[in-house]
């Protein structure tokens, strides 16, 4: 069986075309999570004019040498300030206002001491103290959120202040999730006998990809049968812009996805990648629709969804990336364990600003330990042409919780 290198595979990958202009309208509140399918300008400069950032008062800083100034009144926050102030009188101000004409200083409350009708400065301050100069936040102009962003807590509060009513993000992919074989017993479904194994890859899977920023349709379980597979797999593909799967897709007599995808008229991109673990893995297109053939063992196909499904969910929202790798130090010793390029899971942590990498409690063993990607993991790449790696090499690090 000839094998792709890893880095074709992820090549042809990125030059698979894909539909990344779908986008819909959202209130601000509904956008959480989502992708922005355009940048977000500013209008307006923040602040628009002088503010004070604490309560005290609006003076000339150059009267702050003589022992009192006189108060000519409040500035409420809110207040459409209008006076201007002359040498010798101050306004008191409070956080959030606009400065009154002529001052260019705040003095804190704290400074000074209030008596009748004037203050008394207990403590000068510089220049420009405690105001917020025109534009300090942002320019009218300025791109304050890039197109592909994901939507979080700061996003929201930014286009809030913007004034963002509604927001243009991405069309959420839809991905559908199914799990072939015989052995596979889907949850609530009863035990007959010891060799059966509870389904687990279809919502390991669907929770990846909807942490992704997709919509999943969850297809379930389906046992090794030619007619029922394929005709799950024609009709996902009605609604689903990708169709995952799990199983299927090795050299055994039950290994049905692999024959079925070509029938359905799907064009195989490529079947069989230099990778440890999910070799067999399967990637195929028909017309705007993708197949991805996963293997079956648990870390195995969760490690390739990662590596080639969620790139490709990625650029459907119009993102330039679907996850963060770093560099990253051995903290210890690495075994390789054969010549392909290996994803071995792992611990990170950081320190004085670097990462390091350590296998403490990761187990080594088959591709069914989904375990190992309990705890805040990540993945570690071992390349093709690596051997064992000594304590203090640096290698490429997945991320997993950058998604």
């Amino acid at each position: 069986m000839s094998l792709l290198s890893y880095e074709t595979s992820q090549n042809m990958l990125d030059l698979l075309y894909v539909n990344a202009s779908r986008t819909e309208n959202v209130a601000l509140g509904s956008s959480l999570g989502r992708v922005l399918a355009e940048d977000i300008v500013a209008e307006f400069n923040d602040p628009q004019f002088p503010t004070a950032s604490m309560d005290g008062y609006a003076v000339m800083q150059s009267d702050l040498e003589s022992k009192s100034i006189t108060i000519l009144g409040d500035n409420p926050a809110g207040s459409d300030e209008k006076r201007t102030i002359k040498s010798g009188e101050c306004i008191k101000t409070f956080t959030g206002s606009m400065m009154p004409h002529g001052a260019d200083t705040l003095i804190q409350i704290e400074n000074v001491t209030a008596d009748n009708a004037k203050i008394i400065i207990n403590e000068s301050v510089p220049l420009g103290n405690a105001v917020r100069p025109i534009g300090e936040g942002y320019r009218a102009g300025d791109v304050l959120i890039k197109k592909g962003t994901k939507i979080g807590f700061a996003e929201i509060g930014v286009m809030a202040a913007l004034n963002n009513v509604m927001v243009k993000v991405a069309l959420k992919p839809r991905v559908a999730v199914i799990s072939t074989g015989s052995e596979i017993l889907d949850l609530g479904v009863n035990s007959t006998n010891l060799a059966q194994i509870r389904s687990s890859n279809n919502y390991t899977l669907a929770a990846l990809f909807e942490q992704a920023g997709a919509d999943v349709v969850q297809l379930g379980t389906v046992g090794d049968d030619r007619e029922s597979i394929m005709e799950t797999f024609q009709n996902a593909l009605l609604s689903a812009d990708i169709l995952v799967s799990t199983g299927g897709v090795s050299v055994g007599d039950y290994d049905f996805v692999k024959d079925i995808v070509p029938r359905i008229g799907a064009e195989v991109v490529y079947k069989g990648v230099a990778i440890k673990p999910g070799k067999h893995i399967m990637v195929a297109q028909r017309e705007d629709k993708f197949i991805l053939a996963l293997p079956g063992f648990a870390y195995s196909s969760t490690v390739t969804a990662m590596l080639y499904v969620l790139p490709l969910i990625a650029k459907m929202l119009g993102r330039r990336s679907a996850y963060k790798t770093v560099a990253a130090k051995l903290s210890e010793k690495f075994t390789k364990r054969s010549r392909l390029t290996e994803f071995t899971a792992c611990n990170v942590v950081v320190e004085d600003g670097e990462y390091f990498v350590n296998f403490k409690d990761k187990k080594v063993g088959s591709s069914a330990i989904l375990t190992n990607m309990l705890d805040s993991s990540a993945l570690m790449i071992a390349g093709e042409e690596d051997g064992d790696l000594e304590q203090g090499t640096y290698v490429n690090v997945i991320l997993v919780d950058s998604f």
